[in-house]
Order: C-alpha cells, then structure tokens, then sequence
C-alpha cells in the first residue's frame, strides 16, 4: 500500500477544523522590544458551546463534536517567547513603565527558569494547548509583579490566580496523576490572598482599579466590582485558612456584611437581579450557617 503523499497530508492538515488564527499585525514587547505573532480565538461556527456557572463565576464549555474541548481563557494572555514576558494582551500597548521593563527584562532566566520548575516542556511560537496557556499565565503571574500600582497589578495577579487555579484543574482532568490539582489548590489561594488585597488597597486609596476595563473573572462576562467583592468573600469562605478560627470567622462575618449591603441580602429589601445574585444568595447563606455554628450572630 502506498505511502501518503506530501500533498495529501497537507490537503488533510488543511480540512482540519480551525480554533485560532494569527493576527496580522504583530505584536512589540515593551520589555525586549522584539515583535511575535498574536494567536485569536475564532469566533462562532459552533466553536464555543456555553455550559453552567459556577459559584466562582467561571462558565464551563462543553465540547463539540467538530472541535473538540476548547478554553477560551488561554487566548486572553500574551507571552513573548523572546524574553518570556507575558501580559493581558491590551498591556502590552497600555503599560508605560520603564523602570518595570528593564527589571522583566533582567529577570527574563530567572523568570523562565520559575516557570520551567513548574510547567516544564512549555512553547510559545506555535498553536498553544491547554498546558502552553497555563504556562503563559504563570509567566504573566510573575510578569506583574513588577509593575507599577499605576496598573492594578494587584487585581490582576487576583484574577490571573484564581483563572490558573480553574486551567490546572482542567489539566487534572485531561491528565490526572500529576499533582495539578494541588496546584489548583495553591493558586486558590494566591487569589483569596490577591482579592482581599485589592480591597484594602481600594478602600485605603492605594492602589485604585478605576482603570480595569473587565473585572471578568471569566471572559464571557464582565461581573465588575461587585463581583471583586463577592469573589473576596467565596474564596475566603471555600479555600482560606482554618489555623487561626477565631481570625477565620471574623472576617467571615465581615464578608457576610459586605455581601449582605451590596446585594440587598438579609433584612434588606434591595434587590439585584441576575446570576451574581443567586450566587451570592448561596454564599450568604453557608456563611450564615457556619457562623452560627460557632455562636456568632451579626445584624446586617
């Protein structure tokens, strides 16, 4: 029987069912200033089929028949595979922030070396899978570190955690064994720790979020700032630390009260329609529960 030919293969490598194309223009990194390519989630075609919502506002995907399992949330973050960089991909024209450049720019071995530790065997210059966009995220976990609080970075390591967090878990799910959903665990709580941050920062004018354009936290719905605060509360409630009970239920009950004034849960009449709302209800109430459980009753 006869080999495949080249033309064959290439005829068939062309009916396979595309997810993502390169964009045209070309992207600069601000820290090497060399250009890459940007790499787009295509759009319809019964690509993305919309599943459930979690009470962590992620929304779940389901497969299709033609394409397969596909995360739309590798897509949203850009990684230079020059200097192994990585931000939203609006940063990387937003930021202006020389003194951060030249800091990413002399950490760029010890960045990769970071990321190498834990997600080894990652590539950037071609189609990106699953583990590539876990891997960029991580980068872009290190990347804002150095930036300035000009930027939210303190919202966007928040964010970046608790979506790495959700794509571990996926890999536990495509490849278990691996120790990912310990992983996942981890950047739960680099988020519960991210979140809560913001909100002392904002409320102690230090570092303000006017400018995020998406509080996400997934890229099919901007949930804003009520969801920062009610994401604060849910982390701390579902992944905080339990050494220290009597810090754990205190700022539980504080968290019961912010839920309770902004979402008009408890004795108040005010109302918010929408999926934020029954979640918010759910969270309201395992407080609640737990609160009262150790004896702890608050008016809200």
């Amino acid at each position: 029987m006869a080999g495949y030919s080249s033309s064959t293969k290439s005829y068939e490598k062309s009916k396979k069912p595309t997810i993502s194309y390169w964009s045209k223009e070309k992207t600069t990194c601000p820290v090497c200033k060399k250009g890459f390519e940007r790499e787009v989630l295509q759009q319809g075609g019964g690509r993305m089929i919309a599943g459930s919502l979690t009470d962590e506002l992620h929304r779940n995907f389901e497969p299709s028949k033609k394409y397969g399992r596909i995360y739309p949330l590798i897509y949203d973050i850009g990684a230079c595979p020059y200097c192994h960089v990585a931000f939203f991909w609006k940063d990387f024209t937003d930021i202006k922030d020389p003194k951060a450049m030249d800091k990413l720019y002399e950490e760029q071995e010890k960045r990769k070396a970071s990321v190498n530790t834990v997600f080894p065997y990652y590539q950037l210059k071609k189609e990106r899978t699953l583990y590539d966009g876990v891997a960029m995220y991580y980068l872009a976990l290190l990347s804002y570190e150095h930036i300035d609080i000009a930027y939210s970075p303190t919202f966007k390591r928040a964010m970046i955690s608790l979506r790495l967090a959700w794509l571990c878990k996926e890999i536990e799910k495509v490849s278990p064994g691996h120790n990912y959903d310990f992983m996942a665990q981890v950047f739960y709580r680099k988020a519960s720790f991210f979140y809560q941050q913001t909100l002392v920062n904002e409320t102690g004018r230090i570092e303000s979020i006017e400018g995020v354009g998406n509080f996400g936290p997934d890229v099919d719905k901007n949930y804003g700032y009520d969801g920062v605060i009610y994401l604060t509360g849910l982390l701390e409630y579902k992944y905080g630390q339990h050494e220290d009970e009597e810090l754990r239920l205190k700022k539980l009950d504080e968290y019961k009260r912010s839920i309770a004034r902004i979402f008009g849960l408890g004795k108040s009449s005010k109302n918010k329609p929408g999926p934020l709302l029954e979640v918010a209800r759910g969270l309201y109430d395992n407080i609640s529960a737990e609160l009262s459980a150790n004896n702890i009753l608050s008016d809200d």
